[in-house]
């Protein structure tokens, strides 16, 4: 299945005030069902598993109001590892500061300083960006992470795309209608994930299939 770039109208807020809100909606639920927060849940589980880290800061790029995240932290913290979270988004009305730290940036040159987190994190965004862009992206996390880069997306597959289309009468939104498979068009395959991580500074790169056609790939930065 050929990579297809078809622009997402989330992307620029193409919609009505409440189609874009219904179109959140159903970005969480998508999330929520297939996979999202269970991808980005265990990535994190394995750095902690390996540093042996009962906290971990964590910065989410592309965040929104940061449902992914800050959903794995509450469970994760059932388990007895804490996160300490910052948002960033490319707007800052995209931002949930509801008592989170939340910064307005750009995720190819973060506004932070080298290793400010342990954990450089993304969700659902990867795709979006051509392979010269994750490249960027990645390396730019490994400057600001202290251990590792994350990245959940989605899985470029035929079979992915027919349950995409087969799943569209559970939304809400005519926008999640368009970007849905827009998304899986434009993503990426793990061989794909594989061979563009290692093209960065990363010396080690893990990229694993997780249920229902998410990947998780993580860029080591030791």
């Amino acid at each position: 299945m050929r990579r297809v770039v078809i622009p997402e109208l989330l992307d620029t807020d193409s919609g009505t005030a409440a189609e874009i809100a219904a179109a959140l909606s159903d970005l969480r639920n998508i999330n929520y069902w297939f996979g999202g927060v269970d991808t980005t849940q265990s990535m994190i589980s394995q750095v902690a598993r390996k540093t042996g880290s009962s906290a971990l800061s964590l910065l989410e790029v592309a965040a929104g109001a940061g449902f992914v995240p800050l959903s794995a932290s509450t469970r994760l913290l059932e388990s007895g590892l804490k996160l300490q979270i910052t948002l960033l988004d490319r707007a800052d009305s995209h931002l949930n500061k509801n008592g989170h730290s939340a910064v307005a940036g750009d995720a190819l040159a973060l506004p932070f300083a080298n290793e400010s987190f342990d954990l450089v994190s993304c969700c659902l965004f990867a795709h979006h960006l051509e392979p010269r862009e994750i490249i960027q992206f990645v390396n730019e996390g490994l400057r600001v992470c202290r251990t590792a880069v994350i990245i959940n997306d989605v899985i470029r597959d035929p079979i992915h795309l027919a349950l995409v289309y087969l799943s569209l009468p559970l939304y809400r939104s005519r926008v999640t209608h368009h970007d849905a498979p827009a998304s899986v068009r434009r993503a990426y395959t793990v061989a794909e994930m594989h061979k563009m991580l290692g093209q960065t500074t990363a010396p080690k790169v893990d990229v694993a299939r997780h249920r229902l056609f998410r990947m998780g790939a993580i860029a080591w930065k030791k």
